[in-house]
């Protein structure tokens, strides 16, 4: 499948990865692109760099996709200004890095509802005119290697990866199975990138942090070949295996100890205060120090 002539969608597109996505679809001649996003002033600004890079009609939504009414409304207008789209890449993505119990009911709530639900929800506006069409279409979804190994100080974080995992290779399973092959799922699954999102995270034991630009050339490649799973870098397969092989007890020493997963938030800081109000939807505020939000999912 190409990009060429097709219509692309992308969450969480004003900045980071994100707009990574966007200019990779402008680059590789698609028809439309269409930016959503909560930080409207960066989301128009990403949208007239966007109109420069090639001759793809750019439309951009300011909305929050933790709102079903925002996510709803907003979709009905795609899909009577440009269709349901020829490729979903569901972006979007926040996290809180602190003990399950520092937790408010609104950090619960905002994490869950962005990077577990908002996925589901802008995924089945759009997947009955993906399947009707019969043309091919794909789907791309931002886990992380946190929804296969559980972390401390990620517990609610985790949970939504988790979740993103567990739905979106069974939607992969599912279109198979009903005759609907021509609408592929991608499910991207990666440790630590230097996007901001997880500043002062340290990456285990032979897990360097990621450049935004490598884990987006992967990602899209993989999405394009309908490809099931991508795994970023390769200490992320190897620790769900062993996970999967080793008893409990075990595991905890060579997570704990040996590859240093279970300490690799002990100095996350996420994005300061000061900074403005990140790209991603979120929360009503700006994420105060140590509640990181960003564009895109990974650890």
């Amino acid at each position: 499948m190409t990009v060429s002539g097709r219509t692309v969608l992308i969450t969480g597109a004003a900045m980071g990865m994100g707009l990574l996505y966007a200019e990779r679809a402008v680059r590789e001649g698609a028809r439309e692109v269409l930016l959503w996003d909560r930080n409207a002033e960066a989301l128009e600004a990403a949208a007239e760099r966007l109109r420069g890079l090639g001759s793809s009609t750019v439309r951009s939504w300011s909305l929050d996709v933790s709102s079903l009414a925002e996510v709803s409304e907003a979709a009905q207008a795609v899909l009577v200004e440009a269709g349901a789209p020829d490729i979903l890449v569901n972006n979007a993505g926040i996290v809180r890095g602190k003990y399950f119990w520092e937790h408010s009911d609104a950090d619960i709530d905002a994490v869950m509802d962005v990077n577990s639900l908002a996925p589901m929800h802008i995924t089945r506006a759009f997947l009955p005119g993906m399947i009707d069409r019969r043309t091919p279409a794909r789907i791309l979804n931002v886990a992380s290697a946190s929804g296969t190994l559980s972390v401390p100080k990620m517990s609610v974080y985790t949970a939504s990866k988790w979740a993103v995992i567990g739905w979106s290779d069974s939607l992969r399973l599912e279109l198979e199975e009903a005759g609907h092959g021509h609408v592929q799922v991608t499910t991207l699954i990666p440790s630590y990138i230097k996007t901001g999102m997880f500043e002062g995270a340290r990456g285990p034991l032979m897990t360097p942090l990621m450049e935004p630009e490598y884990v987006v050339d992967k990602a899209w490649t993989a999405l394009l070949d309908g490809k099931a799973r991508v795994q970023l870098p390769w200490t992320v397969p190897l620790g769900s295996a062993l996970r999967g092989l080793l008893p409990q007890p075990v595991w905890d020493v060579v997570a704990g100890r040996v590859f240093k997963v279970y300490q690799s938030m002990d100095h996350f800081t996420g994005r300061p205060a000061a900074d403005p109000a990140p790209a991603a939807p979120a929360t009503a505020d700006p994420a105060p120090a140590g509640q990181g939000t960003r564009t895109g999912g990974e650890a």
